[in-house]
């Protein structure tokens, strides 16, 4: 097979295989059909307010200043005299989407929904809002238009402000906050002399929503602790207090509005949120108003044992907790309308102040809604399986259903109130476990062939390997072309088979790619079974115990890897293994400089992994640092160039120029800070210096000579500059240091090729990378290339997990991106994240494209290797994915594997971008010819 076709054939399996994982564990769970639940008695509340203070931390409002009193003093009565409060428990990932996805909706979104949008509708879904007469909302442009557009009909009304006024480098963002609740006051202000509107608002079964960013907006911007945050909370409870007069005033105190105060997600101390810490996880929740019990004082021991009511003062008033997605069937029950069609959230009636009859009726109206859902599910998948392969889920047969739902009716009938919402909690319970068995139903048989086809694919780059690379050489013979014959045969009846069995049970198509691609696969391994038999044969010849150490080797070092994406510090233990290989090799006796070079270098890279995860302790000053520690290293680089051959002119016009870039960039984050301290918003030369260097960072290389350590060091001064202005602290350091291990490495791999006899080696100061491969010079593979190989993917690690884990969402820090912009994007803040993850990324590429140049070899050998490698683990954390446990569990699990095979992705694609970003030359104006000394 040619290059560029198992180039591409390698590059659709393993786009398959990363996409397999959102079809196995991670499709939508949303199921329609299922027909609204409307609750059977008159509700308490003819309308409900519902606030949500974007970012807003448990305890940042329930916690007391010093002196006794409260941040929030018109909440805190509200809690102490008529109402109800609690913590809402919010699911991974806190992000203010799906955080108002579980509170409107009663649904946490998955995955896949957060894949295909981020403010439009990825699914469609039912809310509290589309079952309301009419709904009002006031806030951000981010999140009202999706509930807007998932709405029935045009009864949900949005005012949002413009994108713009985002902006973290604002004067003071609590002005958000300060334009929603005078909205809503001119809105109600107007109402009066206009009769229409009057009456519509008038009507029951209206929903008020004031979605409040500010104080997310200043946590990002301040931090949670600042001043600017916890003002904002102030002011927030100065605007309810305000709000509710005159909502009271408007309706002339009729004691039919109930409130709901709560937020979407939390925030860390250092201003991030997304993964599960309980800060982000820990969020308020008060209600009050119509239908709503008043402050209920207990003397008892409440069952909870997280001492978060003793710290705040409120263990003598009893605390409703809840999962964030029982809020939107509590809302429902407040006002009378249907509980969203997806909600899976469990009614709590601890909130309610109603009769038992209304409470066993709204539970039981719960529970009929849950099981909607369920039996939809039940009914398409059994539509969708051959009879004789369906397994009914035995826990809640049609006739257990029947049973359940008529016994309930009977309790209720017999006024036995508290046993029928016994009864209903555990029908809604056994629901939503059938929901789940019905949802993953497909998952082992998809599962089995991601794995076949994984394996399959593996054994398929080891042979090629072997055939290819080594000394093994078969000739085709008439054996081969016969079982060839039979094999394509073989392999036609099966793809038939899976194809006619995936007909008739009318699976989706993802299916028949993830079905039928082991198939090709494993004919391709077969046809080369011929090279696993020379194989066999030649094992008395080989070095059979130096075979077995590197083996074991091996396999030591990628289980090492997989621990490092759970725990960092063990990449600082694999480096210090890394550093005794020159003394174990037996190169320290040959290179003592560059060997305890790289000793050196390996342990000050090991320091990384055990710093604290970017974001957490800004450290401006660092990255002035780093910036003089680049022009340190890259000055010492260019005096010894100097010494060996002196520069020619057009070098030192490219270098000196670069050099002085990346000091202006180094101070560039002080004075942005500087001037966001002093809320003197984002400078705008500062702006288009920043955008200047990274649309620049690639192509300022070209235009430097392709002599080998000119280009590198190009390549590194241009991407050091950008990396500094997307840094906050002691991440800046990370690329000077690790560029200089990759300065030794490539150096001390001359010397270990030297070790193993290979006598016509090149001098590095004199190989061009745009020369034309002399053929006739490539090797063979040896076993010293595995090694070479695993330090390749064990810097590429190194390189993702050695300033931050980016397997965590809350390592995302929007300072990083301060010197770019300050209004908040999520698509261009990521960007700019990612590209920051990924220059260290081509760091070790070039070099990696580098060693391969000076150790004569090709550029596909080495490359099979680490795909094989990488495969390896790709697979162990396919085996590791879960949809089960803890919310961050799950989350980690799937960016383990979504990295890994990224990464593997991202190898194959930034392989060809490397070769061309060493070798290639752009010129802006013709030059005279000069020769090189």
């Amino acid at each position: 097979m040619k290059m560029v076709t198992f180039f591409l054939v390698g590059l659709a399996v393993h786009v398959v295989f990363f996409i397999s994982i959102f079809d196995i564990y991670f499709t939508s769970p949303l199921v329609h059909g299922m027909t609204p639940q409307p609750m059977p008695l008159p509700p308490p509340a003819s309308r409900l307010v519902l606030l949500v203070a974007d970012g807003l931390r448990a305890d940042s409002l329930y916690t007391l200043h010093p002196n006794g009193s409260s941040r929030a003093p018109y909440l805190r009565s509200v809690i102490e005299e008529r109402g109800t409060w609690g913590v809402s428990h919010t699911h991974v990932p806190t992000e203010s989407r799906p955080g108002h996805v579980a509170l409107i909706a009663g649904f946490y979104e998955d995955v896949s929904a957060v894949a295909k949008g981020w403010k439009e509708n990825p699914v469609e879904f039912d809310s509290v809002f589309n079952e309301s007469r009419h709904t009002w909302c006031w806030g951000s442009p981010d999140i009202l238009p999706m509930f807007a557009k998932g709405a029935s009909g045009d009864h949900v009304y949005t005012h949002t402000y413009p994108a713009e006024e985002e902006d973290f480098a604002s004067t003071d963002a609590s002005r958000l906050d300060s334009w929603v609740f005078a909205q809503v006051k001119s809105f109600f202000h107007s109402a009066k002399s206009n009769s229409s509107l009057r009456a519509s608002l008038q009507e029951d079964q209206n929903v008020f929503f004031l979605h409040l960013l500010g104080i997310d907006t200043n946590g990002h911007a301040h931090r949670p602790m600042s001043r600017e945050y916890l003002d904002n909370i102030g002011l927030v409870d100065s605007g309810v207090a305000e709000l509710v007069s005159v909502l009271e005033d408007f309706f002339s105190n009729d004691g039919r509005t109930a409130y709901v105060f709560t937020s979407d997600h939390g925030m860390t101390n250092w201003g991030s949120h997304g993964a599960g810490h309980p800060s982000e996880t820990l969020t308020p929740l008060v209600v009050w108003g119509a239908g709503v019990h008043n402050a209920q004082r207990v003397t008892d021991p409440q069952p909870y044992t997280d001492g978060y009511s003793q710290d705040w003062k409120l263990e003598h008033l009893r605390r409703v907790d809840v999962n964030q997605a029982d809020i939107a069937p509590l809302m429902a029950s407040l006002i009378g309308v249907p509980i969203p069609l997806n909600s899976v959230g469990v009614l709590p009636l601890l909130y309610l102040n109603n009769s038992d009859q209304f409470k066993a009726e709204s539970m039981y109206t719960n529970a009929i809604q849950i099981l909607e859902q369920f039996q939809v599910k039940m009914t398409q998948k059994k539509e969708t399986t051959l009879s004789f392969l369906f397994t009914q889920y035995q826990l809640l047969t049609e006739s257990k259903q029947a049973d359940l739902i008529r016994q309930a009716r009977i309790l209720m009938q017999l006024e036995k109130y508290e046993d029928a919402i016994s009864l209903c909690r555990s029908l809604i319970s056994q629901a939503q476990e059938g929901l789940v068995y019905y949802h993953t139903y497909d998952r082992f048989f998809l599962g089995c062939s991601v794995v076949l086809g994984f394996v399959g694919w593996t054994s398929y780059v080891v042979l090629v390997i072997l055939k290819t690379h080594t000394s093994l050489r078969r000739p085709p013979s008439h054996v081969n072309q016969v079982h060839g014959r039979i094999l394509v045969r073989l392999c036609v009846c099966v793809t038939v088979a899976i194809t006619v069995f995936l007909l008739i049970q009318r699976s989706p198509v993802t299916y028949y790619i993830y079905c039928l691609l082991p198939v090709p696969v494993w004919y391709s391994v077969l046809k080369e079974s011929g090279t696993l038999t020379d194989v066999i044969r030649s094992a008395p010849s080989l070095p059979l115990c130096k075979c077995f150490g590197y083996f074991v080797l091996v396999t030591f070092g990628v289980e090492l890897l997989v621990v490092s994406f759970f725990h960092r510090a063990m990449l600082t233990v694999g480096l210090a293994a890394l550093s005794l290989w020159p003394v174990l090799s037996g190169l320290y006796d040959k290179a003592k400089f560059r060997s305890v070079s790289w000793l050196l270098g390996c342990l000050f890279l090991a320091a990384f992994p055990l710093m604290p995860v970017v974001g957490r302790e800004p450290n401006i000053p660092t990255v002035t640092c780093a910036g003089l520690l680049t022009l340190f290293t890259s000055a010492c680089y260019l005096w010894s160039s100097q010494q060996r051959a002196p520069l020619h002119l057009s070098d030192r016009q490219q270098f000196f120029p670069q050099m002085l870039h990346v000091a202006v960039c180094a101070y560039m984050p002080t004075l942005t800070h500087s001037s966001l301290q002093q809320k003197q918003g984002l400078p705008l030369l500062n702006q288009i210096i920043s955008w200047t260097t990274l649309g620049s960072s690639i192509l300022v290389p070209l235009l430097s000579s392709t002599r080998l350590f000119h280009r590198l060091l190009s390549i590194f001064l241009s991407l050091t500059a950008t990396y500094l202005l997307l840094s906050t602290g002691s991440e800046a350091l990370f690329p000077p240091v690790l560029s200089w291990l990759m300065y030794v490495w490539i150096n001390i791999e001359q010397e270990a090729l030297l070790s193993q006899g290979v006598s016509s080696r090149q001098e590095l100061s004199t190989i061009d990378f745009s020369e034309n491969i002399d053929i006739t010079r490539i090797r063979q593979l040896k076993l010293d290339d595995i090694r070479r190989s695993y330090f390749f993917v064990f810097f590429i690690i190194t390189a993702f997990f050695g300033t931050g884990n980016i397997a965590s969402i809350n390592s995302f820090d929007p300072a990083s991106v301060y010197c770019f912009l300050t209004v908040f994007n999520p698509f261009i803040m990521g960007g700019l994240m990612m590209w920051k993850v990924i220059i260290p990324f081509i760091i070790v590429m070039c070099t990696f494209e580098t060693i391969q140049v000076t150790t004569q070899l090709s550029s596909r050998s080495l490359f099979l290797i680490v795909l094989v490698i990488s495969d390896l683990m790709a697979l162990h954390f396919f085996f590791l994915v879960q949809d089960y446990g803890s919310w961050l569990n799950i989350g980690t699990s799937i960016s383990h594997y979504v990295i890994v095979m990224s990464m593997t992705i991202f190898l194959m694609l930034l392989s060809v971008v490397t070769h061309i970003l060493t070798s290639r030359r752009l010129t802006l104006w013709q030059r005279r010819k000069m020769h090189f000394p």
